[in-house]
């Protein structure tokens, strides 16, 4: 099991989820993994630490950041 968040959601490791790292991961292991969650929220994981804390987001987060990726809104970082 996990926690609840200040927001009400479940906080947790995700175990029964399936976790999906891109394709264009590097074999160094320096990776993120993405799952779909129980209650339909989106988990982010680092590749490393399986049994570390998850970021949880709802749909429409994980929507807002990928129309952000797609329209060049992080860029800047990691210059």
């Amino acid at each position: 099991m996990g926690r609840r968040t200040a927001a009400g959601r479940h906080e947790g490791s995700g175990a029964d989820s399936h976790w999906m790292k891109s394709s264009l991961s590097f074999s160094n292991g320096n990776c993120v993994e993405v799952s779909s969650l129980t209650e339909g929220d989106i988990g982010v994981r680092d590749s490393k630490d399986s049994e570390g804390p998850v970021l949880r987001f709802t749909p429409d987060e994980w929507h807002a950041f990928l129309g952000g990726v797609r329209n060049g809104e992080f860029d800047r970082f990691g210059n």
